[in-house]
């Protein structure tokens, strides 16, 4: 099966120290991306996020994300751009935004283990969250609210969580965002595969570990493929991405030799 992977992670403003709000500063917003060269570029809420093309190769993968992200840069020179999972804004300079600025989770997403719809995010938090979301395509103009392609998103979603989520506890040691967003198992389906939801944006910050996230996408997708259904095996994953415990997550995956260190 040829996996194509995507990604649309989202990035945080900072000037003099000080998260700052990317309403109005790029042209693209969530109905309509600005395209760029090997992607787009959009503001979502208070953060700035890109979109990168599918990609075939960890050659390509890691071009467009690097291509997308200089350009964005480019668009404001006078910010520092960052990858941070969580940035503080405070509750005052949240509530001073534009209601559009305000508004988190456009449109709902699902649990891959409960099957149910995700809680929104509250809105009313002085901070707000990166995420690092992945897209992954196998196929194209599926419907995604026909069963087989749901069940099918929902297990690569809960391998994902297996070769992904328990990595991302060693490399993000952030819990404040993952306690209202981005939990196990975090996914939306779409008619070229599936969104998974569940990282944050760390994954940004070196390219040893992009190049995991790239290698370990493709490694769960061929795992499942093999009739190894990593989740079926240990089913306590959820909680162990849910509680960020590190200990349980290292001694998972030391015993099944999944990479995890960069």
């Amino acid at each position: 099966m040829k996996i194509l992977l995507g990604s649309d992670p989202e990035v945080f403003m900072f000037k003099d120290g000080k998260a700052v709000s990317a309403h109005g500063m790029v042209k693209g917003d969530k109905k309509n991306p600005q395209p760029v060269r090997s992607g787009a570029v959009q503001v979502d809420g208070m953060a700035l996020e890109f979109n990168t093309d599918p990609a075939a190769t960890e050659e390509e993968f890691l071009f467009n994300v690097s291509d997308v992200l200089s350009q964005l840069k480019a668009m404001v020179p006078e910010y520092q751009v960052v990858a941070t999972p969580v940035a503080h804004f405070g509750a005052e300079y949240i509530a001073a935004q534009p209601e559009e600025a305000k508004i988190l989770g456009c449109d709902p997403d699902f649990n891959a283990w409960t099957k149910q719809e995700n809680n929104p995010p509250n809105a009313e938090l002085p901070f707000r969250t990166g995420a690092g979301h992945l897209h992954l395509g196998w196929t194209k103009d599926a419907k995604p609210s026909d069963p087989q392609h749901v069940t099918m998103a929902q297990e690569l979603v809960k391998q994902l969580d297996f070769f992904l989520g328990l990595p991302s506890l060693i490399f993000d040691s952030d819990k404040m965002r993952r306690e209202m967003y981005g939990k196990a198992g975090a996914y939306r389906p779409k008619s070229y595969g599936v969104e998974y939801r569940t990282l944050s944006n760390k994954w940004l910050t070196n390219e040893s570990i992009m190049k995991l996230v790239y290698r370990n996408a493709h490694a769960a997708v061929q795992s499942l493929l093999t009739g190894k259904a990593m989740h079926k095996e240990y089913g306590d994953i959820q909680s162990i991405i849910n509680q960020s415990d590190v200990k349980k997550a290292k001694a998972i995956m030391k015993k099944e030799q999944i990479c995890y260190e960069v």
